[in-house]
């Protein structure tokens, strides 16, 4: 499924009707340019799942980690400044990952393994992989992929 947004406020609305469909165990991969929108699309997504509208979502470029106390538990996780795959593994993210909280990763390419690039590290196969390409300015188109979802997979569209 895609989807078009031509603002900030508009990609942030995007990710507050997603977050209202997301459940304990979800896990978000980003992918997408320094300044597709990850970030902003994370906003949402933390309001949405019942994140304090007061709460200062950041993204953890520096972090790393951000993790925030909604509904449901949400990771945030930004695996930019990470260099290789052992700096990655050192980060504890598999028990994350495979919490009952939501996750949500930036910078999810690095997790692709090197001998097969459609496989992720920690074993990860159910997953909703979001694609976002800048097309200019303000404007942003996302690719949303279901993998392994079922059977929820269907509920989380008919609102985007």
């Amino acid at each position: 499924m895609k989807s078009t947004t031509k603002s900030a406020n508009e990609t942030l609305e995007l990710g507050k009707k997603l977050g209202t469909k997301l459940i304990s165990g979800d896990l978000l991969l980003l992918f997408g340019d320094l300044g597709a929108g990850k970030t902003c699309l994370t906003q949402g997504i933390c309001l949405g799942a019942g994140l304090d509208s007061g709460t200062y979502i950041r993204s953890p470029t520096f972090t790393l980690i951000n993790e925030y106390p909604a509904n449901t538990p949400i990771f945030h996780i930004d695996l930019y400044r990470l260099e290789n795959k052992a700096d990655i593994s050192n980060l504890g993210l598999e028990e994350i990952i495979y919490s009952k909280a939501i996750t949500i990763i930036e910078w999810s390419e690095k997790l692709k393994l090197e001998k097969n690039p459609n496989d992720f590290m920690f074993g990860i196969q159910e997953r909703l992989e979001i694609h976002i390409s800048s097309k200019n300015e303000t404007t942003r188109e996302f690719n949303f992929l279901p993998l392994h979802m079922t059977p929820r997979t269907p509920p989380l569209f008919p609102l985007l």
